[in-house]
């Protein structure tokens, strides 16, 4: 049986079509007076319609939009945050100011993600990747930088968790709708919806493009559940990190090829493409094959897309580091490495990982990027010793991984009962430009009992919400109360602690597990007790992650902690908002080096939740004496079941002798002023470093800039400066084999010197036929462990002075600033005249 299905929406009165347009920007997302203009519109269809404001329009009876069409002080409320918006929209911002006309006209930042977490109303992210993409493309509004987004439009999204009668979670997926979503039909010139064609193996497939409005900015979203494309291709837009390899090759081939090609179709030009996560780093290739059809050639196009690329990588786990196996590359990448003219070893060695034969999206991605960089400071030490082996016999400080540390976008996060407060007490925040250390330090002008007062109503709210979930949860799962689960669960006067995130092993949710006694008598002490939130979800196949929720849930059910411990399933944004403003302190166990950065320990502390951590990823920069707590100093351990058990009980002494104590120290006023004071401490410093405008603005200046600037100096002319590049560097690689250091010279004459004198070094080189020019001969000089490495390395270039028989001679001098055991060795690397010194894999020479 065939049927037509269609839709009938209320029909707006024209005082209220504003509504609409207010509703088609997710600017409304952290715009306090907008979130509370559409919940006021029905208050009980709002959270039915989980805060999707375009279903709420759609679901609103013709009755009730009449009623507010007459309501003076609806349409009062409504005017204030239209202009709100048309204010926001037509200001210049920091970019503006900073940069003026250095984007012009269709140049834009093109910023690659696989998933956005922009609001829990497009349910197209999984988790921290997502939501920190989402606020960078809110900040990138903020901040006036001409910024596109990529991305999918899953149909099915993530999914929707649910646990069984035994506490195992259970996957759902609910399928979205778009027609009730804010995003809308892209329209090409013709005027008809847009669609784009992506070759992959055999065939072409078709996506429609669709954009969601993020302020100033855009997201485009890709969508191939299209009636041109068969079953088996429909699919590919489906689910967000779903179905097997095959299909995820699929999903990143239209992802990177197919985000350009949607660009170019708007007629955007992507000037800064920024490769968020190596999932989309295949629009390296589709920039290749638009370079070589304008007639370079292949090592002339490479020179021209690297410029243009800043990649940045997320995790050191390995399953969050994409890799493919070679015949299914081959497979799906046929047509375009025919177009790149080159042979099917060759194009598989462009992301060769180092230690294997498969296809790593992330060794792609790093080699050809102007700019790499991890999350956090930490993190990209961690990087360059795992990606080490992509410049072989490069000393790990020096491979070309940098970071810029994540941040959270602060209005989509600072609870209202806090922002009020800063507005009242510190400034207006409306600039939007990235406010330091001394704009926040009057955070310390709020008094301890309002701030207590306001984070007092934060805990009340989560516990009766968590109360309301926890019933709605075991009505779900058909589980029948015992009697002595007849109380309420939780206590909104009691210290709370919020564990909420990713459930993968690595992150151990059951740290405070590894000793129940000792958890029950903190849990239960009669004097000063202690509670406990958990909630996240566990990836589709990681069995041990959904083995550690249903150990939590059987806890949770237990007479000793029943109503003390509680899990909350299927962890949404919205949920987290009320966790990071409503908790008192956030628990983050991670092992050490595995955590990459974490952001929702941000979020928690700019709402004054103070931070229990491993100091890990972000924590490792932010952790100060007295604004939060750190487990451990950052050791390593050999022994896994030791490590647990030493930082189990470095955990539960701190809670014990620390948090505890200092949470139920109150005056007379029933107020604890250590506790404030540490509240203000760590808003004080997670407001002003740990927030998005700040590290975006820091992708421009340390990345973006130094890209646009490298990229447009080898553009110019018909691609001169890459052309002649190119020819340079085939140049240096058939002449490097025969490049060596032939001696090495000290004129010391002792074997002990004084801090003030200098060290004479003279350097023979073969230079295999280049010139002296050609290579940077380099003294690499530091402190002297036992073993004779040499540490804290410090780089000094020598320059040539002559020849002899055993080649081009160079010299310099080594400082002696400081006293103890020094050594240094000598390398020579390429360089350019006018692009300085060369990094690329194999292109080195140490003195043996």
């Amino acid at each position: 049986m065939r049927s037509i299905v269609f839709r009938v929406v209320p029909r707006l009165p024209e005082k209220l079509e504003s509504l609409r347009r207010i509703a088609g920007n997710a600017w409304w997302t952290w715009n306090r007076n907008a979130v509370s203009l559409f919940r006021s519109v029905d208050r009980e269809l709002w959270e039915s319609c989980g805060h999707n404001p375009i279903l709420l329009l759609g679901k609103t009876s013709q009755a009730r939009m009449n009623e507010l069409a007459e309501d003076p002080v609806f349409l009062s409320r409504l005017g204030e945050v239209e202009e709100d918006l048309n204010h926001y929209m037509s200001k210049g911002g920091w970019f503006a100011r900073e940069h003026p006309d250095l984007l012009t006209g269709s140049d834009v930042v093109a910023y690659f993600s696989a998933e956005f977490g922009i609001h829990e109303s497009l349910p197209i992210y999984s988790g921290g990747l997502g939501v920190l993409a989402g606020d960078t493309i809110k900040s990138a509004g903020d901040l006036g930088i001409p910024f596109v987004g990529i991305t999918l439009l899953y149909r099915l999204g993530y999914f929707s968790q649910y646990l069984n009668s035994d506490g195992w979670q259970l996957e759902r997926y609910p399928v979205n709708d778009y027609s009730n979503m804010p995003v809308e039909r892209v329209k090409g010139d013709d005027g008809l919806p847009m669609v784009i064609s992506v070759p992959m193996a055999d065939r072409i497939v078709k996506a429609a493009v669709w954009r969601l409005p993020v302020g100033r900015a855009s997201l485009l979203l890709l969508d191939t559940n299209l009636p041109d494309n068969p079953p088996g291709d429909r699919m590919i837009s489906d689910q967000l990190y779903g179905g097997d390899k095959e299909i995820r090759i699929r999903q990143e081939i239209l992802l990177g090829i197919g985000g350009i090609k949607a660009l170019r179709s708007m007629g955007l030009n992507p000037t800064v493409r920024h490769i968020n996560e190596g999932h989309s780093a295949f629009l390296i290739i589709e920039m290749l094959t638009e370079e070589m059809a304008r007639g370079l050639s292949f090592r002339e196009a490479l020179e021209n897309v690297t410029a243009g690329n800043v990649f940045t990588t997320h995790t050191p786990v390995p399953a969050g580091n994409e890799e493919f196996e070679a015949d299914l590359v081959l497979r799906y990448l046929r047509p375009y490495i025919s177009r790149l003219s080159l042979k099917d070893d060759e194009f598989l060695e462009l992301g060769r990982h180092p230690q294997g034969s498969s296809f790593s999206m992330t060794v792609f991605a790093l080699k050809f990027s102007h700019g790499a960089g991890g999350v956090s400071a930490l993190h990209s030490r961690v990087s360059r010793g795992i990606w080490m082996g992509v410049w072989p016999n490069l000393p790990r400080e020096d491979i070309p991984i940098r970071h810029v540390t994540n941040g959270v976008h602060e209005d989509s996060w600072v609870s209202g009962e806090i922002r009020r407060l800063l507005d009242r007490y510190v400034g207006d925040t409306a600039p939007r430009n990235p406010l330091g250390e001394k704009f926040w330090r009057h955070i310390d002008r709020i008094p301890d009992s309002e701030l207590w007062r306001a984070h007092e109503r934060l805990r009340e709210r989560l516990v009766t919400y968590a109360r309301q979930h926890w019933t709605r949860q075991l009505s779900g799962m058909g589980i029948t109360l015992p009697a002595f689960a007849e109380k309420p669960v939780l206590n909104p006067e009691v210290l709370t602690i919020g564990f909420a995130r990713r459930f993968a092993t690595y992150k151990r949710a059951a740290l405070l597990l590894q000793d129940e006694s000792r958890l029950i008598r903190l849990l239960t002490d009669p004097d000063r007790p202690v509670q406990i939130i958990f909630s996240g979800k566990a990836h589709p196949h990681d069995q041990g992650g959904k083995e550690l929720i249903r150990r939590i849930f059987h806890l949770c059910m237990s007479r000793e902690f029943y109503g003390r411990v509680i899990y909350l399933d299927d962890y949404s944004m919205s949920l987290a908002r009320l966790m990071v403003q409503g908790v008192d302190v956030w628990l983050n166990t991670p092992v050490m080096n595995m955590e990459a950065s974490g952001t929702s320990g941000m979020k928690a502390c700019m709402n004054g939740v103070l931070h229990c951590s491993i100091p890990d990823g972000w924590w490792n920069e932010g952790y100060r004496r007295d604004a939060g707590w750190s487990i451990g100093r950052g050791e390593t351990y050999q022994d896994p079941a030791l490590r647990d058990a030493v930082e189990a009980k470095t955990l539960f002494d701190l809670i014990e002798n620390s948090v505890v104590p200092t949470f139920y120290n109150t005056g007379a006023d029933g107020i604890p002023r250590g506790w404030t004071a540490m509240m203000k401490k760590t808003m004080k410093g997670v407001l002003a470093r740990f927030n998005t405008n700040r590290m975006l603005a820091e992708y421009v200046e340390n990345f973006y800039l130094p890209a646009l600037a490298h990229s447009r100096a080898l553009s110019a002319d018909g691609s001169a400066g890459s052309k002649a590049l190119a020819a340079w560097k085939a140049r240096v690689r058939e002449a490097w084999r025969n490049v060596r250091i032939v001696e090495v010279t000290a004129d010391t004459g002792v074997d002990t010197f004084t801090v003030g004198d200098v060290i004479p070094v003279t350097v023979s080189v073969d230079t295999g036929g280049l010139a002296p020019d050609d290579l940077a001969v380099e003294i690499q000089h530091g402190a002297a462990g036992g073993d004779g490495y040499i540490s804290d390395r410090r780089t000094t270039r020598l320059s040539p002075s002559g020849h002899r028989e055993t080649g081009t001679v160079f010299t310099g001098t080594i400082p002696c600033s400081d006293s103890g055991r020094f050594g240094f060795t000598v390398r020579v690397l390429p360089f350019h005249p006018g692009f300085g010194r060369i990094l690329e894999p194999g292109l080195i020479r140490w003195w043996e």
